[in-house]
């Protein structure tokens, strides 16, 4: 790194010292502008490796589809970081003083010829939390502190071990189980009501799903049928209600209305108007009529447990969600009607397809077999034209 002298300049704040295993370090808290003034040459380093991951033998460039979902997050009224960052400082430009317990962080321009220059903005290496940092470098609100754990002068080989601990060795929260907890929500959202529509249709005893739905994303203790997780229900459910879940239900919190959806856009957001107006029971109707529909249209395939069999698993699922747009636009008068069981059922019935053609040999796992079958349903009912 070319490095052009400045003049001296440093960050002093309270920290806690904290003794562990693997040494000391200190907790203490910034205001997110100086954390992205110290950290900015570590953050925008996206090519190349940082020292810890040559050592580990990966390389973890910025993800800027992440970085722009933060950078949406950080803006919303609930928005919070309560794990924090970890940092990695060098010896020379840190000074802790035991009496009132700061920090001080600084650059170092020294006359050492064996010591490298480190400017202002290069300060701190980031062994985790370079996507938070990089979406907070742009937030516009009033102020926003974060968490930092400050390691100093320790070595490569101890940068790698804690970004290991960190990243690989910790278990990440299940989709599903996230989803689950939008039950304690008390504030509207789109997300709840996905999490609502699931939970409904996997307990009530008549639904086409009852017990079939895998609440927190793992097999239910006793439950032999579930096919399916409530992430996938999520997944599916929501490109109905909202092009911007997360903008919505800040809206909400905020005591506001999300904005209606125009004739046209209605017309691929089915279910948005209904939910902004409150019925969402309605919603679930809708749901379980269509499913209920295909239950009596494929009874053995619906209820199936065979292996290879997916009109009741993941692929399956997908794509009679991606196709019930389609059949919905085909039996209603206006958005916001709720078709019968009986008139689902009737495009259901025009499509000559074999129980047993629903099965992993024609329609392969992933995507592609989603997409297959998608098709299928399309051109066997006739509604190609209502799929634009």
């Amino acid at each position: 790194m070319s490095v052009i002298k400045e003049d001296p300049r440093s960050l002093k704040f309270e920290v806690l010292r904290i003794k562990q295993p693997i040494g000391s370090f200190f907790i203490g808290v910034l205001p997110s502008a100086q954390l992205c003034e110290i950290t900015d040459f570590d953050v925008r380093r996206l090519v190349g490796e940082r020292g810890f991951e040559t050592y580990l033998g990966i390389q973890r460039p910025l993800d800027k589809k992440r970085v722009k979902q933060i950078q949406q997050y950080v803006e919303t009224k609930d928005a919070c970081f309560p794990a924090g960052v970890i940092l990695s400082v060098a010896t020379r430009c840190a000074s802790y003083n035991e009496a009132d317990r700061t920090l001080e962080l600084h650059n170092y321009f020294g006359a050492d010829e064996t010591a490298e220059d480190v400017p202002y903005r290069a300060i701190a290496k980031v062994i985790d939390g370079q996507h938070r940092i990089e979406g907070l470098k742009n937030f516009a609100g009033p102020g926003f502190q974060v968490g930092v754990s400050i390691f100093i002068g320790i070595d490569v080989a101890e940068e790698g071990y804690i970004f290991s601990t960190v990243n690989l060795a910790q278990t990440k929260v299940n989709r599903s189980l996230a989803t689950d907890l939008y039950e304690l929500a008390v504030t509207n959202s789109p997300q709840k009501l996905c999490h609502n529509t699931a939970v409904t249709l996997d307990e009530e005893k008549d639904s086409p799903f009852y017990h079939r739905i895998k609440r927190l994303g793992v097999a239910t203790e006793g439950r032999f049928d579930e096919t399916i997780t409530q992430a996938t229900v999520y997944d599916m459910l929501m490109p109905y209600l909202s092009k911007d879940p997360v903008k919505d239900r800040d809206l909400y919190l905020r005591g506001k209305t999300p904005q209606r959806a125009a004739s046209m856009e209605s017309r691929k957001l089915i279910f948005r108007n209904m939910f902004i107006d409150g019925k969402q029971l309605e919603i679930v109707d809708v749901l379980w009529n269509y499913f209920d529909a295909v239950r009596l249209r494929w009874p053995d395939a619906w209820n199936s447990n065979r292996r290879g069999m997916i009109l009741n698993k993941t692929n399956g699922f997908r794509a009679l969600m991606r196709f019930l747009r389609i059949a919905y636009i085909a039996t209603i008068q206006q958005i916001g009607d709720v078709p019968s069981t009986e008139q689902f059922k009737r495009i259901f019935d025009r499509m000559e397809l074999d129980q047993e053609e629903f099965n992993s040999e024609l329609y392969l796992p992933g995507t592609g077999g989603e997409a297959h079958l998608y098709k299928v349903f399309k051109e066997a009912s006739g509604l190609e034209s209502l799929a634009r």
